[in-house]
């Protein structure tokens, strides 16, 4: 019997989360980068910039950035990496990679686009210099399997980032979960008129694993070291493992 896993508070069949974060983000796509400024006040490009400042990435790098959204990540890479360098840029989800893709192509940018579930990623093992996902392995449904590709497809030498909302410093959890709560879910109404997907994004922080869990998980799915940095007061972390 294939175990249950959680959609925001409630548990449902893997087959049911796939199915519903689907929703999830195909109701969001056209409103995500306008919430993601209102939501964090814009901080959240600076969480990006500091994640590539701490990849390594150079001139000729290859990058795969999973669950790239809307492309803030890739471009970011494609930067660095110059005309040598590689950067896939992946989802899973069609409409936010069309975003992605569309938003790359109006200043320029064409990379190659896969749709892809980060649990089986079409790509040969020792690919990749790079694996980055931002705010994307909490939607995955097999946490687990997302993180043992990655590891995968990494050269030796390689690094993995996962940039994911964390575990906030204790003294803050009761303000910050009241904005959670309260605020998220009016904004994500009044601005990209759906209020269900904002609850569960909240709800979504709260069951997934803290910054110690989430870096014995990655130990345990066979990086060689790893570390974490947390951003604003643990609201954000940052982990990055090695492969030696």
């Amino acid at each position: 019997m294939t175990e249950p896993t959680h959609f925001g508070y409630e548990r449902v069949t893997p087959d049911e989360k796939t199915r519903r974060v689907r929703g999830v983000f195909d109701s969001v796509s056209g409103k995500y980068d306008l919430m993601n400024d209102l939501m964090s006040a814009g901080l959240h490009r600076m969480w990006k910039r500091f994640t590539v400042e701490l990849s390594g990435v150079r001139a000729g790098s290859k990058v795969l950035d999973l669950a790239g959204g809307t492309g803030d990540l890739a471009r970011l890479f494609h930067a660095r990496v110059g005309k040598t360098g590689t950067v896939v840029h992946t989802d899973i989800n069609g409409a936010m990679l069309a975003a992605g893709r569309d938003k790359l192509l109006n200043v320029g940018i064409a990379l190659p686009t896969v749709q892809c579930n980060a649990e089986a990623l079409p790509f040969k093992s020792g690919t990749f210099d790079c694996v980055s996902i931002a705010f994307g392995l909490r939607n995955v449904t097999q946490k687990e399997a997302a993180l043992v590709e990655m590891r995968r497809v990494l050269r030796p030498g390689g690094i993995a980032l996962v940039l994911e909302f964390s575990r906030v410093w204790a003294p803050l959890a009761p303000a910050y979960d009241w904005y959670s709560f309260n605020v998220l879910p009016r904004l994500g109404k009044r601005i990209a008129n759906d209020e269900a997907s904002y609850r569960y994004l909240a709800e979504s922080i709260r069951v997934h694993p803290d910054q110690h869990a989430l870096k014995a998980t990655m130990m345990e799915t066979g990086f060689d070291r790893v570390d974490y940095h947390n951003l604003a007061a643990g609201i954000v972390a940052l982990h990055i493992g090695r492969v030696y």
